[in-house]
């Protein structure tokens, strides 16, 4: 059950017990009770809401920053990436493979707001060698959900 449930509540974060409960087959309180022991457990790390801003007046631009890093001593990337993801602009920090470390999504009003998180913040830490920043221009899928749909033409064809 346990697969099943973590699988639906990513999908949708407010299904409610009662559909959980019919969905999976068991009684909402054993739902409730497994959903508490994910928390503790903190495989369940919390619940968000997935916003399309475009569709919104508020200007928001968004970037995915490339980070090469000097590993320190006996902590490898762990203590830059906690330096790193403390700054409160910061949304996500990933270490990856590839030519770059680390990959930080970072999420402000303006290109020139990010600029200056970039000379002024990140690449000012020592362990920093270098970076290279990609702004999102558009959004077409984002945590498996699919922004702007397109519908399919409900109009008959009408021939001669």
């Amino acid at each position: 059950m346990r697969n099943e449930l973590l699988t639906l509540i990513e999908k949708n974060s407010r299904i409610s017990l009662t559909e959980l409960s019919v969905l999976l087959g068991v009684k909402e309180v054993e739902i409730a009770e497994e959903l508490a022991k994910l928390e503790q457990e903190g495989i369940i790390c919390g619940y968000h809401t997935l916003i399309n801003w475009d569709k919104t007046s508020i200007e928001k631009v968004t970037a995915l920053i490339e980070v090469k890093v000097t590993p320190q001593r006996g902590q490898g990337f762990d203590r830059i990436a906690e330096r790193i993801y403390n700054y409160p602009e910061v949304k996500s920090v990933y270490l990856i493979s590839g030519g770059y470390d680390l990959l930080v999504t970072l999420e402000e009003k303006t290109l020139k707001e990010i600029a200056s998180f970039v000379s002024d913040k990140l690449s000012t830490l020592e362990s920093v060698l270098s970076t290279a920043t990609h702004f999102i221009l558009k959004k077409y899928k984002d945590h498996g959900t699919v922004f702007d749909k397109k519908r399919d033409d409900e109009r008959e064809v009408i021939s001669p």
